[in-house]
């Protein structure tokens, strides 16, 4: 009965051993660590050991008792076996650790980046000419005529906001401000058509009301916890001083006249809830109140000076504020997005009524904190240190040249070119310049649909500026937002399980699509000349 115990107990040592993934590793595998499944697997098996030698050891230790008359050279081969057992469990686990550590260093070939998540190469079925001649005839191409609609774009925008502010009562409606100009257009990584220019333009209301912001990090902060980044802008009426002017309260005579109001006018001494644009019974700004007023307010303007330009100009969605087309005599079409904004006070931070490309239905008062400015300009910090010709938004434009080919495929995801934007700054704030030169374009690449598979399978995407302490100092994140908890971009994954199941199998299927889709652009001709179609 002894040597049948001991038996077992090697036979469970062998299975241990041989179904150790990292002793015997399949080709092609990953590590553990970036398989949430086969980890779950791994701890099942192991405690499903531990329990099968707990039970093995007891069912020894009670033959022990009833066969005291065996030999003491007997009783010394079970402590040994017992020994070895867990000698040999300790090693597996340790060689564990070993391996895993090997792995990341060979991952961790340059300037300190420890993310372990670059795809193989098998995953990307491109040369490095390939890749080069994609960039130089599908992208490096269009900068000239990205230049020109950004001219014609700024151009006409300042013209129909300086006519909106002509149509507006000074004395009632919101003061609009100067356009600022962000997104891809404007960061020099736009690559699909039409193109398409994102201006945000801030608006604040008239004295004597101000704007009080109650943001997701305060202390004191009743926003939801499914609302982090978000904020309530409250309305509010600033109390001057009574004495500031006479002519409401004194009598001027009729030879006197105040500069400040006109000889009949007083004063205006409340604004109803409507004039401030907020929401039904609340104090609180509503985003539909303000887009019904923008776009009224831009359909007036564009009537003012539609008889200057020779194009049509239409609201191209209706749900959308402030999204614009142009279509031009020739046929040519340019769209833009002109998205009324509130700047937080003392930063370069704006609240965002609705983003292009947010389809949620959140409540009416609660406003999107928008960081696309420090984001733009921590590109272009990024630029003055990297290599000439570096690679950086050249990965970002094939990445989105790719989710965008995969969209007409398989329709719309939850993943989005800000998705995709976020993921390239976390790779410049955690590699050296060094590492992306010209050559490396391939491998950046990888790095970077490695960082957004891990992601996806995680559910996590933290925001780049947000709660991001390698944000470098001179971008000049407010403080309260370098130290606030990280934000989730990934949140919605969590909560709606088919919308990651359908958004994790649109990147898989853009992964499987990559190279098909890349080489029907770039196509060799029998000279070995790249030709490129259009896009």
């Amino acid at each position: 009965m002894m040597q049948g115990a001991i038996a077992r107990v090697f036979v469970v040592m062998a299975a241990a051993i041989m179904n150790n993934p990292l002793l015997f590793p399949r080709e092609n595998t990953t590590l553990p660590e970036q398989d949430p499944a086969l980890l779950t697997r791994m701890r099942e098996h192991e405690e499903k050991l531990n329990l099968e030698k707990v039970r093995l050891e007891q069912e020894l230790l009670n033959t022990d008792t009833e066969q005291q008359d065996l030999d003491s050279e007997t009783g010394y081969s079970w402590y040994f076996c017992s020994a070895l057992s867990l000698l040999i469990f300790f090693a597996i686990e340790v060689f564990r650790q070993d391996l895993t550590d090997m792995e990341s260093r060979y991952i961790d070939d340059e300037d300190g980046f420890v993310e372990g998540i670059s795809i193989s190469s098998k995953a990307l079925m491109l040369d490095k000419e390939v890749l080069n001649g994609f960039c130089e005839r599908c992208i490096h191409t269009s900068a000239h005529e990205n230049w020109r609609v950004r001219e014609f774009v700024e151009g006409f925008a300042d013209d129909l906001l300086e006519s909106l502010r002509s149509v507006c009562d000074r004395e009632v409606d919101m003061e609009v401000g100067d356009f600022v100009g962000i997104g891809s257009m404007f960061e020099s990584w736009r690559v699909s058509k039409p193109l398409m220019c994102d201006l945000i333009v801030p608006f604040a209301p008239p004295e004597p009301y101000s704007f009080q912001f109650q943001l997701w990090c305060s202390p004191s902060s009743d926003v939801p916890l499914d609302m982090q980044g978000c904020a309530r802008i409250k309305v509010t009426k600033v109390r001057k001083n009574e004495d500031a002017c006479l002519c409401g309260s004194a009598n001027l005579g009729e030879d006197l006249l105040c500069l400040l109001h006109g000889k009949n006018e007083q004063p205006r001494a409340d604004y109803t809830p409507d004039d401030l644009l907020c929401c039904r019974n609340t104090p609180y700004l509503g985003k539909d109140q303000v887009m019904k007023w923008f776009q009224v307010s831009v359909t007036k303007a564009w009537g003012r000076i539609s008889h200057k330009y020779e194009f049509e100009l239409t609201f191209r969605d209706l749900d959308a504020v402030g999204a614009l087309k142009v279509r031009f005599r020739s046929g040519k079409v340019v769209v833009m997005n002109i998205v009324p904004v509130v700047q937080l006070k003392d930063t370069d931070s704006y609240f965002v009524s609705h983003f292009p490309f947010d389809n949620s239905s959140s409540s009416d008062t609660y406003w999107t904190l928008s960081f696309a400015v420090y984001e733009r300009n921590l590109l272009r910090h990024f630029a003055k240190s990297l290599p000439e010709n570096a690679c950086h938004l050249h990965c970002l434009q094939i990445v989105t040249f790719l989710h965008q080919k995969q969209i007409g495929l398989t329709g719309m995801c939850a993943l989005t070119n800000y998705h995709l934007k976020t993921t390239l700054l976390h790779l410049l704030l955690s590699r050296g310049s060094s590492s992306w030169s010209s050559e490396n374009l391939k491998h950046r690449l990888q790095d970077m649909l490695g960082f957004i598979h891990r992601s996806l399978q995680e559910k996590r995407l933290c925001h780049a500026i947000v709660g991001n302490c390698k944000v470098p100092s001179e971008i000049q994140v407010p403080t309260m937002f370098r130290t606030v908890e990280p934000i989730n971009l990934f949140r919605p994954l969590v909560l709606q399980r088919k919308l990651y199941t359908d958004t994790l199998q649109h990147f898989q299927e853009m992964l499987r699509n990559a190279s098909v889709l890349i080489r029907e652009y770039t196509p060799l001709l029998q000279n070995g000349d790249i030709r490129v179609n259009s896009m």
